[in-house]
């Protein structure tokens, strides 16, 4: 699975799993911001990748990454989603925790963790600095 689509994979199981919208998110593996936005209403979600300039979004069970051209599935159960992103024929899963998704990438076999900026957060990162989570 590509880097930005592990990112996009992130952003969605936020937004869709807290029902918050997500104004950004750091990516810890590329030591990096990422300009990625997402909101999710009901099933739908609707989204923009801003590095590489594309919308992604759509309907559950999937959305459309209009980047790659490419569907990428979601199941959705409590905290945690699984799917899989046709574009790299991979499988993955996420967990969405207080501020940080975490997604394990069956491709890469490897975890890959992103703090989740909050567009109605007073801080930079939803997660709290005080609290070391």
């Amino acid at each position: 699975m590509q880097a930005h689509t592990r990112a996009l994979v992130a952003a969605a199981a936020f937004a869709f799993v807290t029902g918050k919208k997500v104004a950004g998110l750091y990516d810890h593996s590329a030591g990096k911001d990422r300009r990625m936005a997402a909101e999710a209403r009901g099933t739908a979600l609707q989204g923009f990748d801003g590095e590489r300039g594309v919308k992604f979004g759509g309907n559950l069970p999937e959305i459309l990454d209009a980047g790659d051209a490419s569907h990428i599935s979601f199941e959705i159960d409590g905290t945690s989603v699984k799917g899989y992103d046709r574009a790299s024929a991979t499988f993955y899963e996420a967990r969405v925790g207080e501020g940080l998704v975490q997604v394990f990438d069956h491709g890469e076999a490897a975890w890959f963790a992103y703090d989740i900026q909050d567009a109605e957060a007073a801080q930079s990162y939803h997660r709290s600095a005080e609290t070391g989570l």
